[in-house]
C-alpha cells in the first residue's frame, strides 16, 4: 500500500485567521493521521533551507509570477514592477517575499501520515493560487488573496498553507522540521479495516 508522510505548514496567515483547529479537522476527517505537531516562529535561515534553491524550481516561480500578470491582468508590466522580465531573476524576488511571509509570524508544522498521503493532502487544501481553488478546499472556502494584488504589493500569495508537491520534497521538509523522536507511531481505527 502506499503509505506515505507529508508535511504541511500552516502558515502566518492561518494561524492569525484561526484555521488550526479546521485545519487539523479536515486532514482527520478524511482518514489521515496526524503524527507530529508544532507550533513554531520560524528564522530567515530555516526558511532559506525549506525553500528550493535549485534554478528550475526558482524560474516556475517566476513563470508562475509572469502568468498571473497575463491572466489576470495586472495594470503595471513586470519591468516596472520588477526591473526584469527575466523569470529567474523574478522568481529569486518571490522567493524573497516567501521567506519574509513565513517568517512574520507563528506556524504550525504537521506531519500527515497515510494512504496517498501527499496527493490526499494537496487535494484537500486546493491549488496554490486561491482563485483556482474549488469550494470545499481549504484554499478555496477560507482564502481570499490574488495573485495580481500580491505581485502589486511586492509580497507574497496568502493561501494560509503549505503541504509537500511531491515524496522527495516530503523528505527534505519532514527531516528539516522534524527530528525522528519528535514523530509518532500509533494505531488508528483505519489501520484497521
Amino acid at each position: 500500500m502506499n503509505k506515505e508522510k507529508t508535511l504541511v505548514l500552516i502558515k502566518p496567515d492561518g494561524v492569525k485567521r484561526h484555521l488550526i483547529g479546521e485545519t487539523l479537522k479536515r486532514f482527520e476527517a478524511r482518514g489521515l493521521k496526524i503524527v507530529a505537531l508544532q507550533m513554531a516562529h520560524p528564522t530567515k535561515e530555516q526558511m532559506d533551507v525549506h525553500y528550493p534553491k535549485d534554478k528550475k524550481w526558482i524560474t516556475n516561480l517566476g513563470t508562475n509570477t509572469i502568468k498571473s500578470y497575463e491572466e489576470f491582468e495586472v495594470p503595471s508590466s513586470l519591468k516596472e514592477d520588477y526591473n526584469t522580465e527575466n523569470p529567474h531573476e523574478i522568481g529569486l524576488k518571490v522567493r524573497e517575499w516567501l521567506i519574509d511571509f513565513m517568517t512574520s509570524g507563528p506556524i504550525v508544522k504537521i506531519v500527515i501520515e497515510g494512504l496517498h498521503a501527499i496527493k490526499m493532502v494537496r487535494k484537500i487544501i486546493g491549488q496554490t493560487i486561491p482563485a483556482f481553488s474549488e469550494v470545499g478546499t481549504i484554499r478555496g472556502d477560507f482564502s481570499v488573496d490574488s495573485p495580481a494584488l500580491a505581485n502589486m504589493k511586492k509580497r507574497a500569495v496568502r493561501n494560509l498553507i503549505h503541504a509537500s508537491g511531491n515524496k522527495q520534497e516530503a523528505e527534505h521538509e519532514i527531516a528539516h522540521w522534524f527530528s525522528p523522536e519528535d514523530i509518532y507511531s500509533y494505531k488508528t481505527i483505519n489501520d484497521f479495516i
